[in-house]
């Protein structure tokens, strides 16, 4: 069965009732047509005959209130019925337009080819006797050819209509997909810059407390410049927050992003906050807005890292590159100072295993802390896996793992067109 065919059981719409009245007003209306025609060149038919196709062509009206729910065992019976009868020609006409608008083509041509051998039998049967067989049959080929026809276009509209409809309704499912894949990627968008951003700066702020906690005897100046830098940390963690949180309520356009300059102040506070870090840079040009962003937040990474797993290892930041030849970003950290008798853990899959300090020797211990003074929350996380999305989704690749030496070696490539 097509599937615009009409399902049994459904409720016929007043559109539905109007259309069956009016095809059963013309079924009868041809059928009195006829029988007069019939009349005119026979006043004084055979009654049995006479009788028989008026009650065959009321019959076959009748029928057509059932034409909805068995369109082609009806248009079969009706065709061959119109063999002989003349009255219930409209009815089978109804029909065949029916079969044609709700069936397949197929089912339709196999329907429309029985109903032309019952015109050339009704033509060989009754001809007229002012009119050849063969323009009986014409006739009759005509009628019902036309009625077929109508069927098909009608038919072939509302699959139109249908297929019009169902790509609308696909385009908005998927319209409705691409918006939540939107959603959902500026999701990712903000997670991923929180942990950028804040994990540098919390980093700060845990390695400052410990080191305040693990010697509340330090000197003043120590004591004062590990407290300013927890302030100016907290502080800046907040501005941070804040401008990542503004993705909600601005396009990212608006908002200020780091850019390839901002390496060198980004290793300067570490610096300032007791990191002894090395940076270097080659570059001959400026490099575009995504691949100084990405190698912004490359080295921001790689500090936190250092600063988590190898407190009061030596950090070294180089920047090279050119248009054309693509930027190079490289930090690598030595292995951290290790306690006497101390083992280091294994590392995770941040970076390099956290190992203890050597013990008090300066300001560097007043900044990481001494031993077992691990900073909260080092244990393994997702940074570097975050880190490489970032630098996949901006055309590069980022390599990591540790050296011979014991140290530590991050290294991306980022794209820079000519």
């Amino acid at each position: 069965m097509n599937a615009s065919a009409p399902a049994a059981g459904v409720r016929r719409s007043r559109r539905d009732w109007a259309v069956d009245f009016l095809l059963f007003l013309l079924a009868v209306l041809f059928g009195l047509v006829m029988s007069g025609m019939r009349l005119e060149v026979y006043p004084r038919p055979e009654k049995w005959l006479f009788h028989l196709d008026q009650l065959t062509g009321a019959l076959g009206c009748a029928a057509l209130w059932l034409r909805r729910r068995r369109p082609v065992e009806l248009a079969v019976v009706l065709t061959v019925l119109s063999t002989f009868s003349e009255t219930v020609g409209g009815a089978m006409l109804a029909v065949l337009f029916t079969v044609a608008v709700h069936r397949p083509p197929r089912t339709t041509s196999a329907v429309f080819a029985l109903s032309l051998v019952a015109a050339l039998g009704f033509a060989v049967l009754r001809p007229e006797p002012e009119d050849p067989p063969l323009l009986a049959f014409m006739l009759g080929v005509s009628l019902q050819g036309a009625a077929v026809g109508w069927g098909l276009f009608v038919h072939h509209r509302r699959r139109l209509a249908a297929s019009l409809h169902d790509r609308a309704a696909r385009a908005e499912t998927e319209a409705a997909l691409r918006a939540e894949q939107a959603q959902h990627r500026v999701r990712e968008a903000i997670a991923r810059e929180i942990h950028d951003v804040l994990g540098h700066r919390l980093s700060l702020l845990s390695v400052h407390a410990g080191a305040l906690e693990y010697n509340p005897g330090a000197p003043p100046e120590d004591v004062a410049r590990a407290a300013k830098v927890i302030r100016e940390s907290a502080h800046q963690a907040l501005q941070d927050l804040r401008e990542v949180i503004g993705v909600l309520r601005a396009p990212v356009g608006e908002l200020p992003q780091p850019t390839l300059a901002d390496v060198r102040e980004l290793v300067a506070e570490s610096s300032r906050a007791g990191m002894e870090v090395t940076f270097g840079e080659d570059l001959a040009g400026t490099a575009p807005d995504l691949t100084g962003r990405t190698a912004y937040r490359v080295v921001q990474e790689a500090l936190t890292n250092a600063r988590k797993h190898a407190p009061g290892a030596r950090v070294t930041v180089r920047l090279a590159g050119a248009p054309g030849a693509g930027l190079t970003v490289e930090v690598r950290n030595t292995a951290p100072p290790e306690a006497p008798g101390a083992a280091p853990d294994a590392p995770d899959a941040s970076g390099p295993a956290s190992a203890e300090p050597a013990g008090p020797t300066g300001p560097a211990v007043a900044a990481y802390g001494g031993p077992g003074s691990s900073v909260p929350g080092a244990g393994p996380g997702q940074g570097l896996a975050g880190l490489a999305e970032r630098v996949a989704l901006a055309g590069g690749r980022l390599e990591h793992g540790p050296g011979t030496a014991g140290d530590w070696r991050l290294t991306a490539w980022l794209p820079w067109p000519p």
